[in-house]
């Protein structure tokens, strides 16, 4: 079994910004593509940002430039730096790996239980 457990939400004005983290643990062979999504009230779960076991980072249009994703390898773990914050960023924001643990000879894809991030006046 395989766990990802983020922290790092909460309420900033806008502009302000956020440090998003996401921990896997677990019986983890390897893990390749991290990534995160978000989902506001009413909306489909949309996605934000990956990021490769080789470093390579992708991000979606509607935050290019103001949101990085990194990893550290050695910890499991995937963080989301989230600059000039807008009040169209708020939403549960939920982090997602694939990851092949010693028992499976297959990559399976894993979903944290997402973190609250609120931007507002």
């Amino acid at each position: 079994q395989v766990h990802l457990v983020e922290s790092g939400g909460g309420s900033v004005q806008p502009g302000g910004s956020l440090r998003l983290s996401c921990a896997a643990s677990g019986s983890i062979f390897s893990i390749t593509n991290m990534r995160w999504y978000r989902q506001a009230p009413g909306n489909q779960r949309e996605w934000v940002a990956v990021i490769t076991s080789g470093g390579s980072t992708n991000y979606a249009d509607s935050v290019k430039g103001r949101f990085t994703i990194s990893r550290e390898n050695a910890k499991n773990t995937v963080y989301l730096q989230m600059s000039s914050l807008k009040p169209e960023d708020t939403a549960v924001y939920y982090c997602n790996a694939d990851v092949r643990t010693y028992d499976a000879y297959t990559y399976e894809a894993y979903w944290g239980q997402g973190t609250q991030a609120t931007v507002s006046p």
